[in-house]
């Protein structure tokens, strides 16, 4: 069997990015999660002019320059004001301020050419139009400098890049709307078993409501993907090759659950052969979920995950998200596989020939660092227990872990929390 490295950079490997000429135009508004085509550049300087970065006075620092401390304070007239939106003016001095006099300024408004400097209100004083200053203000203080976060022509954001909330404002500010992003991922979600029903109905002898698809849909969702076809498939051979081929052609990923052992129903891997998916990888070694099914026909991928609930979880986790990563034209931090550290608060713990994943909570202990705790688990199909986990301790294969040790844990509180 293939480690779980080894699988993941065989599935990436089969995966194509997207082509440069994949591109859609969105509004700016429905932006937000897509990932960027191409960069994006400035229309405008940034800031668009000298910007007071205070509430104060703009002032010519020339008139401190030759001031010694011991002859402070410094008094100046106020001739007129400058705010957001309503660049000084000038009134009396037509736009000019003369040596001697400064102008009432607010936070974000245009600094007037002849000033160069900005004192905040705090440490002046007034009456009528005399400001006095109790200290020397230096040229530039408190002024944002015209282009200095970002020029006319340079890009603001390049690709690769999942766009976030604070981009979409950097977006606004260089004008681009709409804006240029990687099409949807499309994706359909089948689960296989004769046992299976809607949670809606009540189950008879036998029967299980069925929970896999309702997961995998909305975290496929939270990745930007579109979700074409949910649903469940009888084990029957020849309704598995009709619903799979129907869902292949309407998207562009297939993730199945279920049906991928080798027992007498285990039906789902021929029925991809049968509509010519081309046979990728069979079984990883990892717990739980070693029968995971891998492959492509042509350009789409497949995935078949095994149907308990945990073992369907950790697939997406460890092999899906990063490959829907790679389709949706991310960066290769979200193709990586998602490990963070954190101390181990159980007993001693060893592995199989195969990585070990081990439900757990997170706790802030009191030197800071994050520990494990591991969680009553009953198994893969635990589900119960697995939606109160934070993570998964990752056990290597044939290694073994002791308390207080600091090890590999796969979050998963994006996944099942947020």
């Amino acid at each position: 069997m293939l480690s779980p490295d080894e699988a993941r950079a065989k599935i990436l490997g089969s995966i194509a990015a997207p082509s440069d000429d994949a591109i859609e135009r969105v509004p700016l508004a429905d932006a937000g999660g897509r990932c960027l085509a191409v960069a994006v550049e400035s229309d405008v300087d940034i800031p668009p002019f000298e910007k007071s970065m205070m509430d104060g006075f703009a002032v010519r620092s020339s008139d401190f320059v030759d001031v010694p401390s011991d002859a402070m304070p410094v008094t100046l007239r106020c001739v007129g004001e400058s705010r957001a939106g309503a660049p000084f003016a000038g009134g009396e001095t037509n736009g000019k301020v003369l040596p001697g006099t400064c102008i009432e300024i607010y936070t974000g408004a245009a600094v007037p050419d002849d000033c160069d400097a900005v004192e905040m209100i705090e440490r002046t004083s007034r009456e009528g139009e005399a400001i006095t200053f109790d200290r020397s203000v230096p040229r530039g203080q408190h002024v944002s400098h015209r282009a200095e976060i970002l020029g006319t022509g340079r890009a603001a954001l390049t690709p690769p890049r999942r766009l976030s909330p604070a981009d979409l404002s950097v977006l606004a500010a260089v004008g681009a709307d709409p804006v240029p992003v990687r099409p949807r991922v499309r994706v359909s979600i089948l689960t296989t078993g004769d046992e299976l029903v809607p949670a809606r109905e009540t189950p008879s002898t036998g029967q299980i409501r069925e929970g896999n698809t309702l997961y995998l849909a909305e975290v496929c969702r939270r990745e930007g993907c579109d979700v074409r076809r949910v649903g469940i498939v009888p084990d029957d051979a020849e309704v598995l090759v009709r619903e799979f081929r129907e869902a292949l052609e309407d998207g562009d990923v297939l993730i199945t659950t279920g049906g991928v052992s080798m027992g007498k129903y285990d039906l789902v891997g021929a029925a991809f052969e049968a509509i010519g998916v081309e046979p990728v990888l069979h079984k990883v070694a990892i717990k739980p979920g070693k029968p995971i099914w891998f492959g492509m026909r042509g350009a789409k991928p497949v995935f078949g995950l095994p149907g308990n609930p945990l073992s369907s979880l950790l697939g997406f986790e460890v092999f899906v998200r990063p490959a829907l990563a790679r389709l949706a034209g991310a960066g290769e931090d979200e193709q990586a596989e998602r490990l963070l550290r954190g101390r181990w608060s159980g007993g001693e713990l060893r592995a199989s020939d195969r990585q070990h994943n081990v439900p757990v909570v997170l706790r802030a202990a009191s030197d800071g660092v994050v520990e494990l705790h591991p969680i009553v688990f009953r198994g893969s199909a635990d589900i119960v227990s697995a939606a109160e986990a934070d993570g998964l301790a990752v056990v290597p294969a044939n290694g073994t872990i002791h308390p207080g040790e600091v090890i590999d844990f796969r979050p998963l509180s994006r996944a099942l929390r947020t």
